[in-house]
C-alpha cells in the first residue's frame, strides 16, 4: 500500500534538492582529468548553465529527464496534474528562451540528457569534448557576453 505524502512533505522533499546534481560532479570531474577547466552553475550567465567555459563562448545544460520533459523518460506525476503540467510547460519553454539567447549572441550550446550520462557515460563525455574541442576552434563573433 503507498504512503503518499502531504503536500508540507513533498515541499520539504523538492526544496531540499541541490542546484549541484551528481551528474554534474561526474562529468565535470572527468572533464578535468582530460584537462578541460571548466565552470559549474556559472549564475552570471543566462540559465545558470550547469557548464561553461566564457573564453570559448560554451555553455553546457546536463537536464534532467524529469525537470525537462525528456521525451523518452519524462513523465507527469500523478497527482496534482494540472501543477505539474503548468511547471514542466515553463520549464520547456524557459530552455527554448535560454537557447534562443545563447544563439543569438553567438554563443555555443550543448544539451545533454541526464539520460545520456547514466547509459553512455564514456561516449557522451567524448561527445562534450568533441564539442568543447570543435568551439575552441571556431569561437564565434559577437556581442560579448
Amino acid at each position: 500500500m503507498r504512503n503518499p505524502k502531504t503536500t508540507e512533505e513533498r515541499s520539504r522533499i523538492m526544496g531540499s534538492i541541490k542546484a549541484v546534481s551528481k551528474l554534474e560532479t561526474l562529468v565535470t570531474t572527468e572533464l578535468w582529468r582530460r584537462g578541460y577547466r571548466v565552470r559549474r552553475n556559472v549564475k552570471s550567465l543566462k540559465g545558470t548553465p550547469d557548464i561553461a567555459i566564457k573564453k570559448y563562448k560554451i555553455v553546457i545544460f546536463i537536464d534532467s529527464c524529469f525537470w525537462h520533459v525528456c521525451p523518452i523518460h519524462g513523465r507527469i506525476p500523478k497527482s496534482n496534474i494540472e501543477f505539474w503540467n503548468d511547471k514542466l510547460l515553463r520549464n520547456k519553454e524557459r530552455d527554448k528562451e535560454v537557447t534562443k539567447h545563447y544563439e543569438e549572441i553567438n554563443w555555443n550550446l550543448l544539451r545533454i540528457w541526464e539520460h545520456e550520462i547514466r547509459g553512455e557515460f564514456e561516449i557522451t563525455v567524448n561527445k562534450i569534448c568533441d564539442f568543447i574541442e570543435h568551439a575552441k576552434t571556431h569561437v564565434k563573433k559577437g556581442p560579448p557576453e
